[in-house]
């Protein structure tokens, strides 16, 4: 079953046939369109549910295009373009793109893209499938205090462990819903700290710094445990 549908507007064929048959083994179904008119009659006749615009078209200005897009679906767009101009990407994010990435690209870093375009416009993780999280501002675990005020991580000596937002976001996370499994999904969307970022790997490389922070095992966990398939979990005793 395909993920999404996704409209490829680009007057470049080569590179039309290309993303079409990496998206498509990636699980997408792809819609293809070289001209800003058409990119405009199939966001109607399609229903994607992500186009990516390149600026450069055929028959009109790719802003334009766009604007004409926004004007009449709620659509994510992706600018694919070949200029990286920061006052550009300015202006395509503040006309309603909703992520912007400059030619050449890595096609997979292209598919998380969109991926995390995709899921942003899902409904959240309703609060009611997650445990209740505790009213205590300090939460304790095996000796460590999770300071939830100071946003601070102290091991057993009363020492801070230095965690990034990223880093006290996701242990919280994880503390608040003790022994549940949680999607790299649901922790990538509650945790990132770069509105942009959208690395597949991205929480598994946060968990093994934050593995390494507070002295876990990841072979033979005793805070995080991870989840095949799904994500990770927290296993060690929370104090009551």
């Amino acid at each position: 079953m395909a993920k999404a549908t996704v409209l490829s507007v680009d007057d470049d064929l080569d590179l039309q046939t290309t993303v079409s048959h990496y998206l498509e083994e990636d699980g997408y179904t792809v819609v293809s369109a070289y001209s800003g008119a058409e990119a405009v009659e199939k966001v109607k006749s399609a229903a994607p549910d992500l186009v990516l615009l390149d600026l450069g078209l055929p028959d009109e200005e790719g802003f334009r295009v766009l604007t004409r897009i926004k004007a009449q679906s709620s659509v994510p767009v992706i600018i694919v373009s070949g200029k990286s101009d920061t006052t550009e990407k300015i202006v395509g994010l503040e006309m309603g793109a909703d992520d912007y990435i400059t030619k050449p690209f890595e096609l997979r870093e292209l598919s998380a893209r969109i991926k995390a375009v995709i899921r942003r416009g899902e409904p959240a993780m309703p609060a009611a499938t997650l445990a209740a999280a505790p009213a205590k501002d300090k939460i304790k675990f095996e000796g460590w205090t999770l300071d939830r005020l100071q946003y601070q991580l102290f091991d057993p000596k009363g020492k801070s462990a230095e965690l990034t937002a990223g880093e006290f976001r996701l242990l919280e996370a994880l503390v608040l819903s003790p022994n549940r499994a949680l999607t790299r999904d649901y922790l990538f969307e509650l945790t990132r700290e770069d509105e942009f970022e959208s690395f597949d790997r991205a929480i598994d490389i946060q968990i093994g710094r934050l593995r390494k922070k507070l002295g876990d095992d990841p072979k033979d966990p005793a805070y995080i445990k991870t989840v095949r398939g799904v994500g990770y979990m927290f296993c060690a005793a929370v104090a009551e």
